[in-house]
């Protein structure tokens, strides 16, 4: 078959791919060779302006040439690199011979063996993949989950005086407020999105095993190390001062872990609104010709929240690999955090399909305040808990046993039994009025 969206074997590039195309310049096979060429390109600048003593003759009036070749980098630059790699059988030595070709005959020609000088693969990969990451995150991921926080906020102030009904072990419990829920929801969000923007970027730039030994043995006097932080620190990340040939993964594994935390806080909040939609707190828009189910004509089922909680567990636990596994190599490399790398695009493409359904489903949904309503108005048992507490403030003999003795028996509580149990209570009028104002839509706390 010819790939297609519809033949992909991944969804993320098949049904949902209009969904995610935004992340394809970072993810891709296409992405990482244009990185890889960034860096490439931005090494041999950053080498010229060192200086180098052979490049010291390189006109800075090259330099915008130069990165035209990534700024201006197509499909067909992609391919050639990938043909140059059927022969070198190595991705990114196929960069180095792109380069070369495409800068033949031009005035920098006779330096271009300080292309990749000194380098070996890894410095490339592992300044290339932390940069692409950095800037989808920057860029499409990170704004996305910063709109869902928006999108929380301006609901929990629509909704903030709504009494309802709360539950806690599945259970009618002291009554809240339907704002005062989703805030619990923005201030978790806000607090991993500032945990998020703690966590650097870190990026590995040291040679074959990390120590700058070729560098240091052509050039022994050069400061290799402040050449290579300044270096690192221009691409906006900063260098791991000790590795192995490889990055190690530290900061990388906290920012897939602050993700999956992410995850976990909005896999809480689809189940809670999926709940409530079922308990018909929420009706949800009707769109002309969709269709709820192929059997039952009147239902319209919550798929926007069940589709965000399904992606968002497959990216949690591509999140959890991830993190697990890349800080640990043999020695001083093995090649398994190379093909797991090529799988980083994927929890964010999940993740993404994951919010835009969440923020669908957010915006179609529609309060039933006569459902909140007669909720709070068929359990008036949860004003007990106030009730006795008022009575335990004035000294009444076991307030909290009177309570329980009328809230548990087989008969239903309701606004009349309260005002009964009230009237007989042997406290003031003042007290009684009190406690007459307690009432399921009034006790909802600060």
């Amino acid at each position: 078959m010819t790939l297609s969206a519809l033949t992909a074997i991944s969804p993320v590039d098949g049904r949902y791919r209009r969904q995610v195309d935004a992340l394809a310049p970072y993810f891709s096979e296409f992405g990482l060779i244009r990185y890889r060429v960034r860096i490439e390109i931005e090494y041999f600048i950053a080498l010229c302006e060192w200086p180098v003593p052979q490049l010291s003759s390189v006109d800075a009036t090259q330099f915008p040439i130069l990165r035209s070749l990534y700024e201006s980098f197509s499909e067909a630059d992609a391919q050639r690199i990938k043909d140059i790699e059927k022969t070198t059988n190595h991705d990114v030595k196929a960069v180095e011979y792109f380069i070369k070709e495409k800068l033949k005959g031009s005035p920098v020609e006779p330096f271009l063996e300080f292309v990749h000088f000194g380098l070996t693969s890894q410095d490339i990969n592992n300044t290339a993949i932390p940069l692409s990451l950095d800037e989808a995150l920057t860029n499409e991921i990170t704004p996305l989950y910063q709109k869902v926080y928006v999108r929380l906020q301006q609901l929990a102030e629509q909704w903030n005086d709504i009494p309802m009904l709360a539950r806690t072990h599945g259970q009618p419990a002291s009554p809240t407020r339907l704002g005062k829920e989703l805030c619990v929801f923005v201030e978790r969000i806000e607090k991993q999105l500032q945990l998020l923007a703690g966590i650097p970027t870190a990026a590995k730039f040291g040679g074959a095993t990390g120590n700058f030994n070729a560098h240091a043995v052509a050039y022994p006097h050069e400061d290799w190390k402040a050449f290579g932080d300044k270096f690192v620190q221009s691409l906006g990340m900063v260098r791991s001062q000790f590795t192995t040939q490889i990055e190690h993964y530290d900061m990388m594994a906290a920012t897939l872990d602050a993700f999956k935390r992410l995850n976990t806080i909005l896999i809480d909040l689809d189940r809670d609104i999926w709940t409530y939609v079922s308990m018909n707190y929420f009706k949800q828009k009707l769109k002309e010709g969709e269709v709820g189910s192929s059997a039952m004509p009147h239902k319209v089922n919550p798929i926007d929240f069940e589709n965000s909680e399904g992606n968002l567990g497959i990216a949690n636990a591509l999140f959890e690999h991830l993190s697990g596994k890349l800080p640990i190599s043999r020695l001083q490399r093995d090649l398994t955090d190379s093909t797991v790398l090529r799988s980083l695009g994927v929890p964010f493409a999940h993740s993404v399909i994951a919010l835009t359904s969440l923020l669908k489903g957010l915006d179609k949904l529609e309060l039933n305040p006569a459902a909140i309503h007669a909720d709070l108005e068929d359990n008036w048992a949860v004003v007990a808990e106030g009730i006795q507490t008022v009575l335990r403030r004035e000294g009444y003999p076991q307030p909290y046993e009177a309570l329980k003795a009328l809230t548990r028996t087989n008969q239903k509580i309701t606004a009349d039994g309260i005002r009964q149990f009230i009237d007989e209570l042997a406290v003031s009028d003042g007290v009684k009025d009190e406690l007459r104002a307690i009432t399921p839509f009034s006790y909802t706390g600060l």
